[in-house]
C-alpha cells in the first residue's frame, strides 16, 4: 500500500507540470474535461486521490497515455519511456523520468515553427540548448543568432528570448532546464490594446 501511495503521489506534480507546460489554466482544463476546477486543484496539490474516471479525460487533454500521468516505478530498468507532447507546433520528448529538478528534452521543430517573429518571452532560470540537426533561430535581447548542428547556447531566461525554426527543414534540439523553465512564460513587453 505504501508503494501505491508513493506512485499516486507523483500524479499531482505531473498534472501541474503538464498543465503549465501547455500554458493552460485550471479553468481551461475544466472546460475541456468536465472536471471541476476545485477537483483539479485538489488533484494537483495531492489532496484528492486520482481515479481512473479522472485520469482518462486528463490524459486525453494532455495528449499522453495513462502511464504518462502515473509514474510506475521502473525497477532496475534505467530506460526512459518517452511521452511526447506538442505545444505551438513543437514536439517535446522528455528524456528524464523525474518531475522535479533539471530535466532534459529533445525538441523537434517542424519547418517554419513557430511562425517567424514570435513574441519574445521571459521567465526565471537558465536554458541550455544543443542543436542536433538543422538550424535553430535564437532571438536573445534583440540579437538574432542562427545556431547550426553541433552548436550550443546557454542564456539567462530573464532576458527576452524567442526560439524557432525559420528554415524549410526540421530542427532537432537537446534542451536542459529546471522547473523555472517549465513554468508559464511571461511576455517580455505588454501587448498593445487598441482603444
Amino acid at each position: 500500500m505504501v508503494e501505491l501511495d508513493a506512485v499516486l503521489g507523483t500524479v499531482g506534480p505531473r498534472l501541474r507540470s503538464l498543465r503549465e507546460h501547455r500554458e493552460a489554466t485550471l479553468a481551461d482544463v475544466a472546460a475541456v474535461t468536465g472536471i471541476s476546477v476545485s477537483t483539479l486543484s485538489r488533484l494537483e496539490s495531492g489532496l484528492r486521490r486520482p481515479t481512473l474516471e479522472l485520469l482518462l479525460p486528463l490524459a486525453r487533454f494532455h495528449e499522453v497515455t495513462l502511464d504518462g500521468l502515473v509514474e510506475v516505478p521502473a525497477g532496475d530498468d534505467p530506460r526512459v519511456v518517452p511521452h511526447p507532447t506538442v505545444r505551438h507546433g513543437v514536439t517535446y520528448v522528455p528524456l528524464t523520468r523525474r518531475t522535479e529538478g533539471p530535466r532534459a528534452y529533445r525538441l523537434v521543430y517542424p519547418p517554419r515553427t513557430p511562425a517567424e517573429g514570435g513574441e519574445p518571452r521571459v521567465h526565471d532560470g537558465y536554458e541550455w540548448l544543443y542543436v542536433l540537426s538543422g538550424t535553430l533561430r535564437l532571438v536573445l535581447g534583440g540579437r538574432s543568432l542562427d545556431l547550426v548542428e553541433g552548436e550550443a547556447a546557454e542564456f539567462d531566461t530573464r532576458v527576452p528570448h524567442w526560439l524557432g525554426n525559420v528554415s524549410d527543414g526540421p530542427v532537432e534540439v537537446l534542451a536542459l532546464y529546471g522547473p523555472q523553465g517549465e513554468r508559464m512564460h511571461v511576455r517580455a513587453r505588454p501587448r498593445r490594446r487598441d482603444a
